[in-house]
């Protein structure tokens, strides 16, 4: 507790505006947790990208902040999350919001699942779909065919160690066109690179669901 007392003037000093109570003690928290700390100079265009991240989210954005000891893999995942796509043609915000996710519980990682699930309603997704994710999804009779082979190429996506069964690659190679396949694979294996990375970090959740 007493970490977290001495994180919390950092908030004011990065000037992200944290309206909840709850959620400025969380953010606090999540600074004294991380495996190693973040650097004590930032880079003035990774902190220019960074302040606008944490602008938008209201949110300490960790993953930037501790990637900056090395500023190159702090650009370059910037630079892939900036290009993933958000929609495209049938691979609809609903559609991409499911793929990231069902990778999210699949790799078990809470900075994911807090982040990727966060107002999952906005985008047509049911209490009961997104809870269904965690584990048998295939009893949701809402969602359609393309969506749960989605998903099940997502779990196949993000498993260990990686195995492709032919028959279900045809499956997907029917349902999806050549983009669309790319856009499915694409999004799924973002979110198991930021997975295993934040993990490996140490990073917590950043407090979405707060």
């Amino acid at each position: 507790m007493k970490a977290v007392c001495l994180a919390l003037p950092f908030l004011a000093k990065w000037k992200v505006r944290v309206a909840n109570p709850r959620l400025q003690i969380t953010q606090a928290y999540n600074l004294v947790m991380t495996f190693i700390p973040q650097p004590p100079q930032i880079p003035l265009l990774l902190k220019l990208g960074i302040y606008v991240s944490e602008k938008i989210t209201g949110r300490i954005m960790l993953p930037p902040r501790i990637l900056a000891w090395y500023p190159k893999a702090a650009i370059g995942s910037g630079i892939m999350e900036a290009l993933v796509a958000h929609e495209d043609g049938r691979m609809n915000q609903r559609m991409l919001k499911l793929i990231r996710m069902a990778a999210s519980y699949a790799v078990a990682c809470p900075f994911c699942v807090d982040m990727n699930s966060y107002e999952y309603r906005k985008h047509g997704i049911t209490d009961e779909e997104a809870e269904s994710l965690r584990g048998d999804y295939e009893s949701v009779a809402s969602f359609s065919e393309r969506e749960r082979l989605a998903i099940a190429y997502t779990r196949l996506i993000s498993a260990t160690p990686l195995k492709f069964h032919p028959e279900m690659v045809d499956k997907v190679k029917a349902a999806f066109s050549e983009r669309e396949f790319v856009i499915l694979a694409s999004t799924a294996a973002q979110v198991n690179f930021w997975a295993r990375l934040i993990q490996a970090l140490g990073i917590p959740p950043a407090g979405f669901g707060e």
